[in-house]
């Protein structure tokens, strides 16, 4: 047995907050074709077993997305692609990519979501319509949108009515089901508005687990590139406000206080509905990896250490 790896796991977990690395456990990533392959070994990287999300940009061939599907399966990992109803032609589109994902990759989970197109494309325009399908049925587990600042795109008025009313229908659904359902969530990047909404939903009768959104480590210009684009809320004003300080500005955004904040109240209130953390790494892969491994002690350590000090 080496020593090294087991000296490097025992340095990383000097000072880690242990809320933070309870609340990373089990956390998920995502990936698109194109950023995982300037990845050399995942499992230099991500836990073993990490469900990694495959994003389907628009334009992205299925080949690709099934390609970087086979990959990670191959390496141990949960794979979730994401399904967006609005470029999915048709029906026969989407059983065609369903047979593709389970026969050349094992694929028995999905994201299912609207899309981040404004037009459909062909015959859906909203997840519900993916599940009244059918063609999900034995899937294991299937993954929906959630949005803890509203989305404009549903609703234009900046009320929350339609998306509460696509909640409901999906708990429904939830309880009729043998997949287990979460809502993985667009990112934010303020604690107390995500704890007022994941409390709302839960008083609503939203039982759902969240798997809440966290931006990873990344250049501040990016975030909010990304951000606006993305149709983050209030919360933008987060990094607005950190723009202003000419001292902050070249330092890197890292999601540390937002997931401490989360994490605290998780660990006051166990029954707490977000569940996990699912990480967008919009400054890549490699560099959120690593923050999760300085903060996450043993629910972060990478697959190929774990092999190393077994």
């Amino acid at each position: 047995m080496s020593l090294l790896p087991f000296m490097k796991r025992k340095e990383t977990q000097l000072g880690v907050n242990p809320d933070i690395a309870a609340f990373l456990q089990d956390y998920s990533i995502e990936v698109m074709p194109r950023t995982a392959e300037k990845v050399e070994d995942f499992k230099d990287l991500l836990p073993a077993g990490t469900r990694v999300y495959i994003a389907h940009i628009d334009g992205t061939p299925i080949e690709d997305m099934v390609a970087t599907a086979k990959r990670l399966a191959d390496d141990g990992y949960k794979v979730m692609p994401h399904f967006p109803a609005r470029i999915i032609q048709d029906q026969a589109t989407l059983a065609d990519w369903i047979a593709r994902y389970k026969g050349e990759a094992g694929v028995d989970q999905a994201l299912l979501l609207a899309g981040g197109v404004t037009e459909a494309k062909g015959d859906f325009h909203s997840s519900m319509q993916l599940m009244e399908t059918g063609l999900f049925g034995d899937f294991k587990r299937l993954h929906v949108a959630g949005h803890p600042e509203g989305n404009r795109d549903i609703d234009k008025d900046g009320s929350d009515r339609n998306v509460m009313d696509a909640l409901r229908w999906k708990q429904r659904f939830s309880e009729t089901t043998d997949a287990e359902m979460a809502l993985a969530t667009q990112f934010a990047f303020e604690a107390q508005p995500i704890i007022a909404w994941a409390d709302a939903l839960r008083d609503a009768g939203i039982t759902i687990p969240i798997h809440i959104g966290i931006a990873g480590p990344a250049k501040l210009q990016t975030l909010i590139k990304f951000a606006s684009a993305c149709g983050v809320g209030p919360s933008l004003k987060v990094l607005q406000k950190r723009a202003m300080d000419v001292t902050k500005l070249l330092l890197p955004y890292e999601p540390t206080e937002v997931l401490a904040e989360l994490a605290a109240h998780k660990a006051a209130n166990p029954d707490f509905n977000i569940t996990n953390v699912h990480f967008f790494p919009l400054g890549g892969i490699k560099s959120n990896a690593n923050w999760a491994i300085e903060n996450g002690g043993s629910a972060a350590i990478p697959a190929n250490q774990t092999k190393e000090t077994s």
